[in-house]
Formats: structure tokens, sequence, C-alpha cells
């Protein structure tokens, strides 16, 4: 389905962190997308980190927010050449994952995550960004391992 403006109403999200699971995600949405005529909404996170006690000290010219774009940029660029007709569109926002995704995917079709991203351990199955979108999320959701 597409709207006045030849766009498609349809909407699939997706949310990477440059873990390889992340980018299994979003292979597989991009093929999802691709399939569906779904636009592909590419959302990654960032935040200052947190010290608890100790204060960090961090280089002049350090800013996560344009490290994330850039991260986002490289991670779309591996996609895109392989899936003709996909509309990507990327969205860096401030904040936690977990509650950033389930915002964004209100109204989407489908919310697709990784299984584990970085800060995980090992052993683990479900991560909690994934595990917090599964309880908390509207639509329908992907958890790719």
């Amino acid at each position: 389905m597409t709207n006045i403006n030849g766009k498609s109403q349809h909407r699939i999200v997706v949310g990477i962190d440059g873990s390889e699971c992340s980018v299994a995600a979003l292979q597989w949405a991009a093929q999802q997308a691709h399939l569906t005529g779904s636009t592909l909404v590419v959302v990654m996170s960032w935040d200052w980190p947190n010290s608890y006690g100790y204060g960090y000290i961090l280089p002049d010219n350090y800013n996560p927010e344009s490290d994330a774009h850039k991260m986002l940029d490289d991670a779309i660029q591996k996609v895109r050449g392989a899936l003709d007709g996909v509309q990507f569109e990327p969205v860096v926002v401030e904040g936690h994952p977990a509650p950033a995704l389930v915002e964004a995917a209100l109204g989407a079709d489908l919310l697709v995550v990784g299984s584990r991203g970085h800060g995980e351990f090992s052993g683990m199955l479900l991560g909690s960004v994934s595990e917090y979108c599964t309880h908390h999320v509207s639509c329908p959701i992907t958890v790719v391992r």
C-alpha cells in the first residue's frame, strides 16, 4: 500500500547497535522490507556514559551522537546494495535503546531486533533490550539470533 506521495505506508522498524546480532537483524529486516514493499526504519540510540563515583575524562572531540550517525550509515550501506527498491529511513535518538525502539515501533507492522547486543553476557540467549521489547511493543516482533 502506498500513500499519495508514492511512499509505502507499511513500516518495519529495526534496532541496531553495531553488534553481530543487530547487523543480522538489519539484514533480515531489509529482506522482509524488500518482500513486503515496506519502508525500513533503522533506529540507533546513543547516550552519554554513566559514571558512579568516578568521573570520566572524555576527549574534547568525543561526540556519541556523531559516532552513532556514522555507525548507522555504515550499516545501512552494507545492506542497501543488495536490495533494490527498499526505502531506508535512518533514525538516531538519544536515550536507552529499549524504550526508544518501543516508541519508534508505534504504528509499525513489525519490530526486528537482535537477540543480544553489546554488553550482554555471552551465555544469555536473550538480551535486556530484546526482552524489554518483547514485553512492551504494540506490534509483532521478530528476534533474530
